[in-house]
């Protein structure tokens, strides 16, 4: 199984996505386990305030370290976050020092404290999420997303109490939020027992680096236009083919680039 824990100061709009069709099944039946976390619990002050405005001035609200790195250490334990996994060796204890941080720990939370979580900062920075990072995540035991907001966190979060960034591409999002539901929901799937047809997952598109093939239900016609014949033919070796041979062809026409890769890894066209 493979736990999700997500701090947001928005946990009620994920909560309802996490509830929902295939990840909702999955977390009733315990294939999965999907937590939000409202960063602001984790927030000093009557006003519990997450955001502060940027040292050097310019427009917008930066959010504060304190309350994030305490929320990630109520769940995965006080610890050198990124030294832990080799990057920036050390530097997790001083800057938790100087951020005054580890009230996680200091309250007694952060049970699973020895356990491996990897903490992912999503960020319009980060590495591009795609389905060879989905594949990768799903083998880990614990997966910590921190959805920011505003102008982004406080890069001393960035800098040493992450050990990833991750991207769902080239554009700017309200908050992290969204990108959370992206990046679990492509993940979960990939997790034993979620899907009812595991042997779906294998042609979907990307598996190979190319497009999907087609896919048509009834009616067989519908206003004038047919499914191909092939795929009502009964021969399974021709339907095999013909998906095979549309997969290419899709991707060639619809994504240059994947194809590019594609020719160059199988070297043929």
């Amino acid at each position: 199984m493979v736990r999700f824990s997500v701090l947001t100061i928005f946990p009620e709009t994920l909560e309802a996505a996490f509830s929902a069709s295939l990840l909702g099944k999955a977390r009733e039946r315990g294939v999965v386990d999907i937590e939000t976390i409202d960063i602001r619990q984790y927030a000093a002050g009557p006003h519990l305030m997450t955001d502060d405005a940027p040292f050097g001035g310019g427009a917008g609200m930066v959010m504060k370290p304190e309350p994030i790195v305490a929320a990630i250490e109520a769940v995965v334990g006080a610890r050198k976050h990124r030294g832990t996994y080799g990057r920036k060796e050390g530097a997790g204890a001083g800057a938790g020092a100087e951020a005054g941080v580890g009230a996680g720990a200091e309250a007694g939370v952060g049970a699973d404290a020895g356990k491996r979580a990897r903490v992912i900062l999503l960020s319009p920075g980060g590495k591009r999420f795609t389905q060879e990072m989905a594949k990768e995540l799903a083998r880990e035991r614990h997966l910590v997303f921190v959805c920011g907001r505003y102008e982004g966190v406080d890069d001393r979060v960035r800098a040493h109490f992450v050990d990833d960034e991750v991207s769902i591409g080239d554009y700017v999002l309200g908050g992290g939020e969204a990108a959370a539901w992206v990046v679990v929901e492509a993940v979960a799937r990939l997790v034993p027992g979620v899907v009812g047809n595991a042997a779906s997952i294998d042609s979907e598109s990307f598996v190979e680096g190319l497009l999907e093939y087609p896919q048509y239900t009834r009616p067989r016609v519908f206003r004038g236009r047919a499914v191909p014949d092939v795929l009502v033919s009964g021969d399974h070796a021709a339907i095999a083919k013909w998906r095979r041979e549309a997969q290419i062809a899709r991707t060639k026409a619809e994504r240059a680039d994947l194809y590019a890769r594609w020719i160059a890894k199988c070297g043929k066209d």
